[in-house]
């Protein structure tokens, strides 16, 4: 079964931004959870490993392909829904994956037929397949563009927010979908939604600012600040004064209270009491970390994520 390895991946826009800063991966067959707040380079990554995008500087191997070289081989074995998936409106889902299913070589009328129907039936649309895709929702969209990324039985499947605008019955369904499918298939599930990566993934990542601040087990990331989280309801008011004082690393309104979380070796002061780290924890903890200042060396690890 082939790896993907990333190594060294940077890349600056021609405005300047730099997406990616030394950013290096290694995967095996299994889903790869990629968390990050808007903007942290997740869509940029993405781009690059499905051939889309040049990289600045560095390396993509699949296997014994050399993705930023030999792209038409990497897209043979490729599936991918990006963020934003666009369709011709007027075809219907039927139409629209045998025409994809013929331009991934499916000379075989019956083969292609097979092939469509069951990716119809596994994202239930089989229902709506003759209706033009202008009609659908927005989740029926999604749902589409997950079947079309699953045509060619794909080694490498790499899918970008692929639960947005998805209700729970059939985010459940996808996410059934994609542990099936991540079986013998390199995975690679770019979102913001923690639940996602924590329900889903055996290993994941925190891409921030371009950089990958920490990577691991989710069960022993979220083991490595066990005693070190402890929360408190406050007024909203005391907000400011607590964030100044602690490491807060998040915070929500409960029954009119913000109840705030926060990092600590020891009990911060009176009120607060001791709660069990979560992946949310994990995710907050890693993106709110202090930037090195320029020509600081950088810690070999976040201490307070538990990099693997």
């Amino acid at each position: 079964m082939s790896r993907l390895s990333i190594r060294d991946l940077s890349h600056t826009y021609p405005d300047g931004m730099r997406a990616l800063d030394n950013v290096s991966i290694d995967l095996s067959p299994g889903m790869f959870g990629l968390l990050g707040p808007n903007g942290a380079g997740k869509s940029s990554l993405m781009r690059i490993i499905a051939t889309l995008q040049t990289p600045t500087q560095g390396q993509v191997h699949f296997g014994d392909i050399d993705v930023l070289k030999q792209p038409l081989l990497l897209r043979r074995v490729l599936g991918y829904l990006p963020q934003d998936f666009g369709v011709y409106p007027r075809g219907s889902a039927l139409e629209m994956l045998n025409h994809i299913a013929i331009l991934k070589g499916f000379s075989s009328r019956r083969e292609r037929q097979k092939l469509v129907e069951h990716l119809l039936h596994l994202t239930n649309l089989f229902e709506v397949r003759k209706k033009r895709l202008a009609g659908f929702s927005g989740g029926m969209r999604q749902r589409f563009g997950i079947a079309q990324a699953l045509i060619g039985r794909p080694k490498l499947l790499i899918v970008d927010e692929p639960t947005a605008g998805l209700d729970p019955q059939e985010r459940n369904r996808f996410h059934n979908l994609l542990a099936e499918v991540a079986q013998d298939v390199v995975v690679v599930l770019s979102t913001h939604i923690v639940e996602d990566v924590d329900d889903l993934c055996p290993r994941m990542g925190v891409l921030n600012g371009g950089k990958i601040v920490t990577q691991g087990r989710p069960a022993e990331l979220r083991s490595a600040l066990a005693g070190a989280i402890w929360e408190k309801a406050i007024e909203p008011s005391e907000l400011a004064d607590m964030e100044s004082h602690h490491q807060v690393i998040s915070h929500h309104l409960s029954a009119g209270k913000r109840v705030v979380r926060v990092r600590a070796s020891r009990k911060p002061s009176n009120g607060f009491s001791p709660s069990d780290p979560t992946l949310e924890d994990v995710y907050f903890c890693a993106i709110t970390q202090p930037s090195p200042k320029p020509g600081a060396a950088e810690p070999a690890s976040p201490p307070s994520c538990g990099t693997a």
